[in-house]
């Protein structure tokens, strides 16, 4: 990287700080809608790390966590540059929702179309303003509305630079793969910009831990880049998921969960059971396999085939796992509380 990176046309030098509005589209009166951007650049030459929000407008625990980077303790880079983007789906985020006002999803969007649809004008802008030139990328994410998910990095393990990205987040949970189509994140990896993202918690919320996992993770990959100073918080137990599986409802009823995010479960074990709206048991959903809940639902009531548990399928060694978690790892620890806060709103009960 050149002495001055411009962004959105405006220069900022190395030693410089820069808060940027990076224009995207227009209202319909003409005025410029401006993405907000914070650029921060260390006087000696390094790694250009991007770190994105809420492409989904309503999942703003990736916002929260960039908030918490630039107003906790300042950030002295010791080398590099780091681009940070606390709303991309600004519209979305205005109003509230996942989507566009195209109603298209962007990040199905990318690499875009500068002459294309509004999301892929968009998309286009976020490819050549921020991921051109960028070396590396970490976008946060949320579950989607009714879901919450416990946190977990996502990368194409693949590719050599993007795993070595994925570890230096220091995740307990790994789940490898490429991403869909028109992701962010594997469009950025196709411009050879590797880039990770982490997944936690719920849509429409800024959770504690949530925002104390993802500082965590980010200034862990800053610190293996050596960009930052600082210790590395290493999880108790790190494990790469090549698999995942939806246990999904059979019939229409009202849930009563019998596990929360993050807990290891084994084969068959109860995860919930449906009963009728007058109370009645209907039926049960069970495992199916040894693992750990990634994700859920955190509405209870669900119609047939609606996606109930998330469970993250290790190759092997979850018996170890588990035992490392139980025995090593104090209730006060992060891990431990991640799984208590995230189950707040969930009705976990024991199996009768």
């Amino acid at each position: 990287m050149g002495r001055d990176l411009v962004i959105g046309g405006v220069k900022v030098p190395r030693g410089a700080t820069a808060d940027i509005k990076l224009p995207i589209s227009e209202t319909y009166t003409g005025d410029v809608i401006g993405m907000p951007v914070k650029v921060i650049r260390s006087a000696r030459e390094g790694p250009v790390v991007f770190v994105t929000a809420a492409i989904h407008g309503d999942e703003i625990n990736g916002t929260g966590i960039i908030h918490d980077l630039i107003f906790g303790e300042p950030l002295a880079l010791t080398r590099g540059t780091l681009i940070l983007v606390p709303v991309v789906n600004v519209m979305g985020f205005e109003n509230q929702t996942r989507y566009l006002p195209d109603r298209r999803d962007l990040n199905r969007c990318f690499p875009g179309n500068r002459k294309g649809s509004m999301a892929g004008r968009i998309a286009a802008t976020i490819m050549k303003e921020i991921v051109a030139k960028c070396d590396y990328g970490i976008d946060l994410h949320s579950a989607a509305a009714q879901r919450t998910n416990y946190p977990n990095v996502r990368a194409d393990m693949s590719i050599p630079e993007v795993a070595r990205l994925a570890h230096f987040f220091e995740s307990a949970l790994i789940v490898n793969g490429k991403g869909p189509a028109g992701a962010f994140r594997r469009e950025a990896c196709r411009k050879c910009c590797p880039t990770i993202i982490l997944e936690a918690g719920e849509a429409w919320k800024i959770e504690p831990t949530v925002l104390r996992i993802g500082v965590s993770g980010i200034k862990n990959v800053l610190v293996h880049l050596s960009m930052l100073d600082g210790e590395i918080e290493k999880p108790p137990y790190h494990v790469v998921v090549h698999k995942t599986k939806w246990v999904r409802s059979e019939v229409g009823g009202i849930l009563k969960f019998h596990v929360s995010a993050g807990q290891f479960v084994e084969k068959h074990q109860t995860l919930a059971t449906n009963y009728t709206i007058l109370g009645e048991v209907q039926n049960s959903l069970v495992s199916p396999a040894d693992g750990i809940v990634l994700g859920m639902a955190t509405m209870p009531a669900v119609k047939p085939g609606e996606p109930v548990c998330h469970i993250a399928i290790p190759d092997k060694g979850i018996k170890k796992l588990r035992r490392t978690m139980e025995d090593d790892v104090k209730e006060e620890h992060i891990l431990h509380q991640i799984g208590i806060d995230l189950a707040t709103n969930i009705d976990v009960v024991e199996v009768e």
